[in-house]
Formats: C-alpha cells, structure tokens, sequence
C-alpha cells in the first residue's frame, strides 16, 4: 500500500513539475519533457506492479482502487503546495478529508 502511494505520488510529482517548468521556461521544452517522461514511465511501471501485488494480497480490486485515489487526493495537495506555493481551496480541502474518510471506510468495512 505504502509502495504503491510512492509510485503515484513520483508520476504526480513528474507531472507538477513539467507543468511548472514550461511555465517557466527556464529549460527548452523537449529537455523538461524527456526528463519527466523517463520519469512517469518509470513510475507507471511500478504503479502496475502495485495494482498487481494489491489485488494479489487484498482479493479485492476495489481496495487498491480506493488506495490508489486516496493517495492522489492526499499527495496532490501535498505537492501542489510545495512545488506552485499555492494553498488548496476549500473545495480542495473537503475532497482531502472525503478521500480519507473513503479509504478507511473501505478498508475496514
């Protein structure tokens, strides 16, 4: 579960950083875009491993799914912040807190 939430959040964080950069423009595109490319296919890869070895010890698809989009709604924000220095809205902060209350509901019910 951990590991997977590691993978997603690398192919967040390789596509937060993308978009910044070619705000920016520090780098030429095709420079920002092949280093970040390497990045999420290195990610993915290991995604689909997570969702392997998820579904082999859960039995339940479901709960990797769960897993995989609480952790989206947890890191995201988490990464947002950091990388644009920008704070969540409250609608943002709500979907935060139901992303949460989601996984615990499925993994325990």
């Amino acid at each position: 579960m951990i590991v997977m939430s590691f993978w997603e959040a690398l192919s967040i964080y390789a596509e937060m950083v993308i978009a910044r950069s070619n705000s920016i423009a520090s780098q030429p595109f095709l420079q920002i875009f092949s280093k970040m490319f390497l990045m999420i296919t290195l990610a993915g890869g290991f995604l689909l491993a997570g969702y392997m070895l998820g579904f082999k010890s859960f039995k339940n698809i479901w709960i990797v799914s769960a897993i995989s989009i609480t952790s989206i709604l947890i890191v995201e924000p988490i990464l947002a912040w950091t990388i644009f220095q920008q704070m969540p809205t409250t609608g943002a902060m709500i979907g935060f807190a139901l992303g949460a209350i989601g996984l615990f509901i499925s993994i325990f019910f």
